[in-house]
Formats: structure tokens, C-alpha cells, sequence
């Protein structure tokens, strides 16, 4: 791996993808609680302040933000179930990585809170029609999107945020 930015890869999405495919990224979104505490089990205060390449964010700021940004997802995903075709607000992540509450409360919060978010964001998907995957949403930067795409980012989004702490692990034998 050369770029510590994507330990699994840029997100390349499907333009379509079928049933089978649409579970198994259900089943990757159920799975990043479990993966992230594994991840994170029995490191150190200071390696939770060990960002995770060099001018990246610390272990710590990579735990709250997936809460961050799986909580905008799954807002995203209940408008555009509810609403035709709404326009949905953007974030500043960087920004909110910076927050104090990101730089120090303790990761077993986040934690929980992306394991309790998790159960309702999937038990919503799972109850989901194959036409419901097709609606859509406006994001401000990059157009219209529909909820396969979001399926897909955050199939990715998950995987992508825990193995920037396993990677960090192996490299310093963590």
C-alpha cells in the first residue's frame, strides 16, 4: 500500500448494482461496529492521539467521525425516503474533527453510539423494496444521487475508516 489515505482503495461505485450485492453492503454497514471495536480494543490513551498517518487524524478523531458521518447518512437516507428528491446539507468534516469533543471525549462513546445508530440505520435498510434503493437525493457538490450510491459509499466508508486504524496497528505493532 502506498497511500495511507486508502488503505482498501478509493470509493469506486457501481452505476447498478442487483439484490445480492445490495446485501452484502447491508452486511458490511451492519458489520463496521463490531469491526471498529475490534479495532480499537485495548489501545492506549496515546494511541488514541496517534494520528494514523502523518498530518492525518488521530485514531481518536477517525472514531467520532464515523458516528459523524453515519448519522448525516442516515438522516440522508430517511429524507430521501420521505421527501422527492430533497437537497441535503453538506458538512464540514474536517472542521468537526477539529471540535473539541472529537480531539478528547473517549471512543467507548462513539462506539456505542455508532452501535446503537447501526441497529436502527440497518433494521431501516434491511426493510427497504428494491424501488426504494432507487430514490433519490441532491447533494449541493455532487449532484443527484440515488440510495444505492449511499449503500455503496458507506459500505465503503466503514471499511475504509476501520482499516486506517488496523493498518496504523500492524505498522506499529499494536
Amino acid at each position: 500500500m502506498t497511500d495511507l489515505r486508502y488503505p482498501i482503495g478509493k470509493f469506486q461505485p457501481k452505476p447498478f448494482i442487483d439484490e445480492s450485492e445490495r446485501a452484502l453492503a447491508i452486511e458490511a454497514i451492519a458489520a463496521t461496529p463490531a469491526n471498529l471495536r475490534k479495532a480499537v480494543k485495548g489501545l492506549t490513551e496515546a494511541q488514541f492521539d496517534t494520528p494514523y498517518r502523518e498530518g492525518g487524524w488521530t485514531v481518536r478523531q477517525v472514531v467520532h467521525h464515523l458516528p459523524d458521518s453515519h448519522m448525516n447518512s442516515y438522516v440522508r437516507l430517511r429524507l430521501a425516503l420521505t421527501e422527492n428528491e430533497p437537497t441535503i446539507k453538506p458538512y464540514a468534516e474536517d472542521l468537526w474533527a477539529r471540535l473539541y469533543d472529537a480531539q478528547h471525549a473517549p471512543v467507548e462513546a462513539s462506539v456505542v453510539l455508532l452501535e446503537r445508530l447501526h441497529e436502527r440505520w440497518v433494521m431501516l435498510l434491511r426493510s427497504m423494496s428494491p424501488g426504494d434503493f432507487a430514490r433519490t437525493f441532491r447533494h449541493p457538490e455532487r449532484g443527484v444521487q440515488n440510495i444505492d450510491w449511499l449503500l455503496q459509499l458507506y459500505a465503503w466508508h466503514g471499511r475504509h475508516h476501520v482499516a486506517h486504524i488496523t493498518t496504523l496497528r500492524e505498522r506499529m505493532g499494536w
